[in-house]
Formats: C-alpha cells, structure tokens, sequence
C-alpha cells in the first residue's frame, strides 16, 4: 500500500491500529526491560547482552521503515540475537550484582515469552502473512 503521508504519520497509524495489550507490552514492558540493558554495561558480558537486545532491536525495527508500519516481519528479526541472549543467560549465566542477577531473570522473562510470539509470527510470515497493520478506516 502507497500512502500519501509521511514516513512518520503511516508508521504511527500502524503503531495505533495495534491491539492495546501489544502496544502496552511494547511500550511499558518489552521496550523498557530491554533498554535497561544498557544501564549494565559495566557489569559482567553486559556489553554482549546490550549488544544482543540491541540488534534484536535493530533488526525488528528496520523493516517497520520499509513496510511503513508493523507486520509479522518484524518477528524473524528477534530470532538469532535473542535466542542467543536466551542460551546466554541460561547456560552461561554472568556472575554480577544482585541487581543484575535479577535484571538478568526478569530479562530472560520478558524476552523469552517475546521470542514465543515471534516464532509463531515469523512461521507464520514465513507462509504469507504480509498484511501490515492499518487503521480501519
């Protein structure tokens, strides 16, 4: 679909036409507890983790630029980065802080229930699903 607004005002309309459960997860759970990792850059493999979420967040957002809005393409972005960040913090869990440890739990949490919708949405792109999210109008 071409639009004749901006790059901008399509990628927000999408964002609004999303269901309200995930735009409350992206933007007061998913968002915040994965740019928190950046707040543990000193402690142990903090730079990898931060580096892990980033590119995770990279990967997704990128193509909401393409396609103008969201869809099931942003989902395989998350796969690689964080199923390693996954793997990371269960079998080679970094020692650190109190506070890091439970970031760390609270991280594997949030991300890993995010990486089971992401599977279904990228099996399910994978098979066609293209369809990006628009306001009804």
């Amino acid at each position: 679909m071409t639009s004749s607004n901006s790059l901008f005002t399509d990628i927000i309309h999408s964002f609004m036409a999303l269901p309200k459960w995930v735009k409350f997860w992206m933007m007061f759970i998913l968002g915040p507890v994965n740019m928190a990792s950046l707040l543990f850059l000193n402690e142990p493999s903090g730079v990898l983790v931060a580096a892990l979420v980033l590119s995770g967040v990279a990967l997704s957002v990128a193509p909401v630029f393409f396609i103008r809005g969201f869809s099931k393409a942003l989902a395989p972005g998350h796969l690689v980065p964080w199923t390693l960040l996954i793997g990371l913090i269960v079998f080679a869990r970094p020692d650190g802080s109190a506070a890091y440890g439970t970031y760390l739990n609270i991280l594997l949490v949030v991300n890993g229930l995010s990486l089971v919708f992401d599977y279904v949405d990228s099996y399910k792109w994978l098979k066609g699903d293209r369809a990006v999210v628009r306001p009804n109008v």
